[in-house]
């Protein structure tokens, strides 16, 4: 009993840490105070400010750019990571294990390496930096993520399935559209959600390979806005816009997950 009650509290202490500074995000983005912890009573006013087309105009357009890129990126890598899943799984037991753990150093490198190494890349190569090459970037430290998502739905996939379809008739095209796709179409999804979740939140990989034609993300531009002595208030509603939307998703997504273990 004493060991439940200490593992309830180490929980819900855990999460507090975790949560508190996003509800205290979210209860300031109702407020007009510029300054964060200053509460000067319930107002909407930063979230109209935020969609006005005449006040940040470049935080829009950040907005705009991190979710293009990170749809762009995510949609290529779960196409590419799925592809690159299904050979892994049918290589020999040794050149398979050689094989993933290729795919997991990018994954343990630092975001840094990677971002320094891309941007040595396309330099060597005289490609121009700017938008091409941050959607490139992503894509390539998105699709490991997306391998390991896909991986052991292949693993739990019974083989002989796909076996049978040939030997009943099927090219292996159907057979990999109707067996092999509706097996790992979870892991897919997965892979999809984290690279879209990747892409968003990285910094490290985007500064070295964004050029300096202006293009921004949110990471950018906070990153700028903040060596300029502070944070724009507008942050802090979209901000939790940001949270909201993917709160939704992951509610959405699980209560799928649950109605399709209900109907197996």
């Amino acid at each position: 009993m004493v060991k439940r009650i200490l593992a309830q509290t180490y929980l819900w202490i855990l999460l507090l840490l975790l949560y508190s500074p996003i509800l205290i995000i979210v209860i300031f983005s109702f407020t007009e105070a510029k300054v964060l912890g200053n509460w000067t009573g319930f107002s909407t006013k930063l979230y109209t400010s935020l969609f006005a087309v005449s006040t940040h105009h470049s935080l829009i357009n950040a907005l705009i750019n991190t979710v293009t890129i990170a749809l762009i990126a995510a949609t290529v890598s779960t196409i590419l990571g799925s592809i690159t899943a299904i050979g892994i799984f049918n290589l020999r037991s040794r050149s398979r294990r050689a094989i993933e753990i290729v795919n997991s150093i990018p994954i343990l490198n630092g975001d840094i390496i990677i971002g320094i190494s891309l941007f040595l890349l396309f330099v060597s190569l005289g490609i121009s930096q700017g938008y091409t090459t941050v959607v490139l970037a992503h894509i390539t430290f998105c699709t490991p993520y997306v391998v390991l998502s896909v991986l052991p739905r292949l693993k739990q996939m019974n083989p002989n399935i796909y076996e049978a379809a040939l030997d009943l008739g099927a090219t292996p095209f159907q057979a990999l559209r109707k067996i092999i796709l509706p097996e790992i179409w979870p892991g897919m999804i997965s892979g999809f959600i984290l690279a879209i979740t990747l892409s968003i939140d990285d910094f490290a990989v985007t500064v070295f390979t964004i050029g300096n034609e202006g293009l921004e993300t949110l990471s950018t531009y906070i990153y700028a806005d903040a060596r300029k002595g502070g944070l724009t208030p507008e942050l802090r509603p979209l901000s939790t816009i940001i949270f909201v939307v993917v709160l939704t998703l992951l509610i959405i997504i699980n209560y799928r997950a649950g109605r399709n273990k209900k109907d197996k």
